[in-house]
């Protein structure tokens, strides 16, 4: 099938992603030291932040997981949370690290094209 090993990159991917948001979110919820003088850009608190950065690195696992047993929910659910991966990424542009916000954003851009790409064999057809 065409894309199967780019969808399978994009699934770990998205499984990485995922670890990592929730990794962040309980840093939020904890008020770790990892987020510079409290700053605030989209939401109110770290906590508010911390709930909606695990609850969306819970979409990512289940996506991802999903997505490498080759399950339409995989698919959709993976668009959906990179999608939303991609959009918390750039809202966190002007933050402390924006380079890491930039690769963050690149990476969810390349799990949606993966899921995207994942299609049926095109098999050259041959006129006689």
């Amino acid at each position: 099938m065409r894309g199967t090993g780019r969808a399978a990159a994009a699934a770990i991917l998205l499984i990485i992603v995922g670890t990592l948001n929730i990794i962040y979110g309980i840093g939020a919820l904890d008020d770790a030291n990892i987020f510079l003088n409290d700053q605030r850009f989209v939401l109110t608190n770290l906590s508010t932040l911390g709930w909606v950065l695990i609850i969306l690195g819970v979409i990512q696992l289940t996506g991802g997981i999903s997505l490498l047993g080759g399950k339409t929910y995989g698919r959709v659910i993976g668009i959906v949370g990179a999608g939303l991966g991609a959009i918390g990424a750039l809202l966190s542009v002007g933050g402390a690290y924006p380079w890491w916000s930039l690769a963050i954003f690149a990476l969810c851009i390349y799990i949606v094209h993966g899921i995207l790409v994942l299609g049926d064999d095109e098999r050259r057809q041959v006129t006689t």
